[in-house]
């Protein structure tokens, strides 16, 4: 007779309670995953984007991404992330651009375990993938940082800069609605150990920062050539946020995972790339092939190095286990019954 089959769910809160928002630990998981993913214990097959209909001129896609994998070592993890990003839901409808769930199932019977809140995991190790390449990118003795965007993506993406190089003591922030900039620097300022303004320009923002982040929903390029400093590290976490002769200009360009920068056809390396400006040559490495010591990180202080990752889903299942991990020691979440009986075999 085959027994009941159980899974846990796990709410947004149960995952907060269970850990959700500790960036050193998320940041460590995906080192751990970045190495992983150069030495090949992996599978990561392409995301699924799923869109059905045009959005307004100028506006991006609303659109649903299904991203499988499997992550080895001391993860063993397989599952997924189903991510649905509405970018006007915030001005719309009050709610927020992304929702997610996570699955993971047991390697052995393939039996589901957990079905998770996603979108803060999501968040956070978005933020994470970038604290991992500012500890190898950036110059240890940085100290300003420039933020265009003033929502979650920009928040966790702080949180980890400030994991990697808590000396990072000043920045500026932009926006294009200045009263959320103004709410984000309240926030993070009381939350951080930094002291952020409002920025009243886009060119302000770039030319002061040693580390620049841009998380925004633009579809087109925000950065402009020649206003990146010497010795900068540039992460460009979303979509053709930058002119193509900005990456023209930086010394190393380093994605996550190449195939996928390709295949989801979204960042400005990608478009590069596809319009025949950007060869797989002139790409200097996956972020994991630094990790691992396969190649250098920043090996000057003059340096220009910019960062664009798509997001593995691997990233997600890494910090997914712990979460399940722990939320089973601290008896969070709610038990749903699968089923008493198959009715099928």
């Amino acid at each position: 007779m085959t027994k009941k089959v159980e899974v846990l769910w796990l709410s947004q809160e149960d995952v907060i309670a269970a850990g959700g928002l500790d960036m050193a630990a998320t940041v460590a998981e995906l080192e751990d995953v970045f190495r992983l993913h150069a030495e090949g214990d992996y599978v990561l097959p392409e995301k699924i984007v799923l869109d059905w209909k045009e959005p307004p001129p100028g506006e991006l896609h609303d659109h649903i991404n299904i991203m499988p994998g499997y992550v080895g070592g001391r993860f063993d993890t397989v599952g997924l992330k189903d991510i649905a990003s509405f970018p006007r839901n915030p001005h719309r409808r009050g709610l927020p651009r992304a929702s997610a769930l996570l699955v993971l199932h047991d390697t052995e019977t393939g039996l589901p375990l957990v079905v998770m809140d996603g979108a803060l995991i999501s968040a956070m190790r978005t933020g994470a993938a970038t604290g991992v390449a500012a500890r190898y990118l950036s110059r240890e003795d940085v100290r300003r940082v420039g933020l265009i965007g003033a929502g979650v993506q920009c928040r966790t993406q702080l949180m980890a800069l400030k994991v990697v190089r808590p000396g990072v003591r000043q920045g500026l922030v932009y926006d294009i609605r200045r009263d959320r900039a103004r709410a984000f620097v309240d926030e993070m300022n009381a939350r951080l150990d930094v002291q952020l303004t409002v920025a009243s320009s886009l060119e302000e923002v770039v030319r002061q920062a040693d580390v620049l982040i841009t998380a925004t929903t633009t579809t087109r390029p925000i950065v402009r050539s020649g206003w990146l400093r010497p010795g900068s590290f540039y992460a460009h976490v979303s979509g053709y946020e930058a002119e193509y002769d900005v990456l023209r200009q930086a010394d190393k360009i380093v994605v996550d995972d190449w195939n996928t920068v390709k295949h989801r056809m979204y960042s400005t390396v990608a478009l590069m790339w596809r319009d025949g400006q950007f060869a797989d040559d002139d790409l200097y490495a996956e972020l994991g092939q630094i990790v691992i010591g396969r190649k250098p990180g920043r090996e000057s202080d003059e340096e220009i190095i910019i960062f664009s990752p798509i997001g593995m889903g691997l990233h997600d299942l890494a910090v997914a286990r712990r979460i399940h991990q722990n939320a089973r020691q601290k008896g969070l979440g709610q038990i749903v019954t699968l089923w008493e009986r198959p009715l099928w075999m």
